[in-house]
């Protein structure tokens, strides 16, 4: 029987903080590098007090959490989450504030396995199983009695303080300018960031956002019977480049398949509320600005859609990227499942978009109402690129068939990225 190491708590807390310090906060060291690599006259002492203001300021955060019974179910479970964290701002740079936390609990199976490859596994086995496999052979040895312990955690958090405040005294006009210019610093500190995040999420979403608001109650069309119904077809596109649209000028032919049509125009003096679909979508549709634009609010009011439909216009939304966000939910919608669907237009967890077309033709003309169809595409969604387009329409060679992909060629990523471009 392998007889368990026994470890001081305030020891092994230590250690903990330095392990978070380091290896949890990579994406902060790297950062900081590349801010101090183009400072000048950075003083040496500086430098030397980043990693320990980190460690005291953890070590502060943490300790609270030192007491028997809840030490190792709390620090297994932050190991496993900043594992998952840390990878995914390395390798895709994804800053984890509430918008993100908001994908994250909003996501569906078919997202989230297509981050799934050799890397992140490897990493989420070393960096976020091993940590916590050890810490639970690990005997903590702690005080006797219930006051010790309490005297003993807050020397430790009181220790800590008084480093953070000696820091503070030296080189405080030196925090205070690296802080000033670059502000996102404070929301890269794993695991306070996500941890942050998350409870501002959860404590928006249990907060009652209030009376439901209606728009555009005052709304009507005028309907002439001898004209033919109106059929509008609205696409909603997922992670398309402007840049990458040779429509805009792009040199390669991403748009081959409408480049026919001289009368397309492409109205640049736009811009997104977001770069999720969290937030996109519900704002495009919505009768907010962008800068003013409040989710919460947008999931409880009517938008545009709802408008039309209340004004009688026949609505159909297809929804091929996981979920409208809200904005179909008072409108008929078809979901494309790729269990449920055409097997030869679905591949693994998602389905090409084409298959959004199916029996559209039968829906056309069994009304006669005028229609607004809205398909909702998977279109540029990474990281999975190469799954977004059948094999007839691999245009752009070589390509990256690889859900790693920072282990491909910049030459790969561009081709398979224009490749759905293309496609869509």
């Amino acid at each position: 029987m392998i007889k368990k190491i026994s470890i001081n708590f305030l020891f092994l807390m230590l250690m903990i903080d330095v392990v978070f310090a380091t290896l949890f906060n990579i994406p902060v060291w790297m950062h900081l590098f590349n801010i101090i690599n183009n400072l000048d006259g950075v003083k040496l002492g500086f430098i030397i007090s980043l990693p320990v203001f980190l460690i005291s300021a953890l070590n502060f955060v943490f300790t609270p959490f030192s007491f028997r019974y809840i030490f190792k179910p709390f620090f297994c479970i932050l190991f496993i989450c900043s594992s998952i964290v840390t990878y995914a701002t390395m390798k895709y740079g994804v800053q984890f504030d509430k918008t993100m936390m908001q994908n994250i609990f909003e996501t569906n199976a078919g997202e989230m396995t297509s981050y799934f490859n050799m890397s992140v596994v490897l990493w989420f086995l070393f960096t976020g199983i091993l940590p916590c496999g050890l810490l639970l052979l690990v005997n903590i040895r702690y005080p006797e009695t219930w006051i010790k312990g309490i005297t003993y955690r807050l020397i430790s958090m009181f220790a800590s303080l008084l480093i953070i405040f000696a820091i503070a005294f030296f080189f405080y006009k030196d925090y205070a300018s690296v802080g000033r210019n670059n502000s996102s610093l404070n929301k890269e500190i794993i695991p306070t960031n996500y941890i942050y995040s998350g409870f501002k999420y959860v404590r928006d979403f249990f907060v009652s956002p209030g009376e439901f608001r209606q728009t555009g109650t005052d709304a009507s069309r005028t309907i002439n019977e001898k004209q033919k119904p109106v059929i509008m077809f609205l696409v909603v596109g997922e992670t398309a480049r402007s840049q990458n649209y040779a429509l805009n000028g792009y040199s390669r032919g991403t748009n081959d398949f409408t480049k026919k049509y001289n009368e397309l125009i492409s109205f640049h003096n736009v811009q997104s509320c977001g770069t999720s679909t969290a937030i996109s979508v519900p704002c495009m549709f919505s009768d907010m600005k962008r800068k003013e634009f409040n989710s919460r609010k947008a999931v409880n009011s009517e938008n545009v859609l709802d408008i039309l439909y209340r004004t009688g216009v026949n609505l159909l939304w297809i929804e091929n990227d996981g979920g409208c966000k809200g904005v179909c939910k008072r409108i008929p919608t078809i979901n494309i499942e790729p269990s449920n669907s055409d097997n030869t237009l679905c591949k693994k967890n998602s389905c090409y978009d084409e298959v959004m077309l199916k029996n559209i033709d039968e829906y056309i003309n069994n009304n006669s109402e005028d229609k607004l169809i809205v398909f909702h595409l998977m279109g540029s969604h990474g990281p999975t690129y190469y799954l977004r387009y059948p094999e007839s329409h691999k245009y752009f060679k070589p390509t990256c068939d690889r859900s790693d992909i920072e282990n491909c060629t910049h030459e790969q990523l561009i081709n398979t990225y224009d490749n759905t471009i293309r496609y869509t």
